[in-house]
């Protein structure tokens, strides 16, 4: 008995030792690595998710949203916004974070291209909060990012839309398979594109890596969504290797039309 008490007591100074150095070296990389709010890129205590003025200048998206994709609406009767009524979509449905707009316009930017990986954090902990339920009453099985031609992600260093879902599967407790799904066909960027000329755009650009998807219930994860093109794209892919339903989740969304 004596025994099993000092083990235990050792145990937990063992604890609490590993605890005191792991304050001290996030002390340590604050003082020379200080955090930076994910809004405008300014200095921020350690304990701060975002500075004062970027608080009241981000919007998370809320009700009413388009009960399809997720944009925010201005009509609170309505079920679906203008896009979803026009054309059927191959996801089941998908959820939005922010806003597309203002302050978070600019930090997307210097997340997708001046490498502020470190964004996602806050993105994946905010969208937590606003889904996380939805994601667990869904059975969410895997997180899929959209993927990035290689090329394109060589030049570039990283995969916004991955960063992100690892981001989120970390809040989760879902895992990440960035191998289910490969963009096979490079193409030009969707934003010059017409609705129908991007999903000519994206026709065979996307492959399944294995002969048969073994998830039945699966989350897109992308940055941005406009016309849910690529979505689709890759929803149609995945259902056609044997998953059930294909849900998302992407950073920020435009507002409803």
């Amino acid at each position: 008995m004596k025994k099993e008490v000092e083990r235990s007591e050792e145990q937990q100074r063992g604890k609490s030792a590993a605890k005191w150095l792991q304050d001290v070296m996030h002390t340590v990389i604050a003082l020379f690595y200080p955090p930076r709010c994910p809004g405008c890129d300014e200095v921020i205590m350690p304990d701060e998710e975002l500075c004062g003025i970027c608080k009241e200048s981000i919007h998370t998206v809320q009700e009413p949203v388009c009960k399809r994709c997720g944009k925010p609406m201005q009509d609170e009767r309505g079920e679906y916004c203008t896009d979803c009524m026009k054309k059927k979509h191959c996801y089941q449905q998908g959820k939005a974070v922010f806003v597309y707009r203002g302050v978070i316009r600019q930090s997307m930017y210097r997340f997708k291209y001046s490498n502020k990986r470190e964004y996602a954090a806050y993105y994946a902990k905010v969208a937590a909060r606003l889904h996380g339920d939805w994601v667990k009453r869904n059975g969410i099985e895997v997180l899929v990012p959209i993927p990035m031609y290689i090329g394109k992600q060589r030049r570039r260093g990283y995969n916004q839309a991955e960063v992100f879902a690892r981001a989120l599967g970390r809040e989760l407790g879902i895992p990440v398979d960035t191998e289910l799904v490969k963009r096979v066909r490079n193409t030009i960027p969707q934003k010059e594109l017409s609705d129908k000329e991007r999903r000519h755009n994206l026709k065979n650009a996307f492959q399944l890596t294995p002969n048969i998807v073994e998830y039945s219930q699966i989350m897109l994860i992308d940055d941005i969504y406009t016309t849910g093109s690529t979505m689709d794209a890759v929803a149609e892919v995945l259902l056609s290797g044997g998953a059930k339903n294909v849900y998302y989740i992407c950073i920020s969304i435009g507002v409803g039309f």
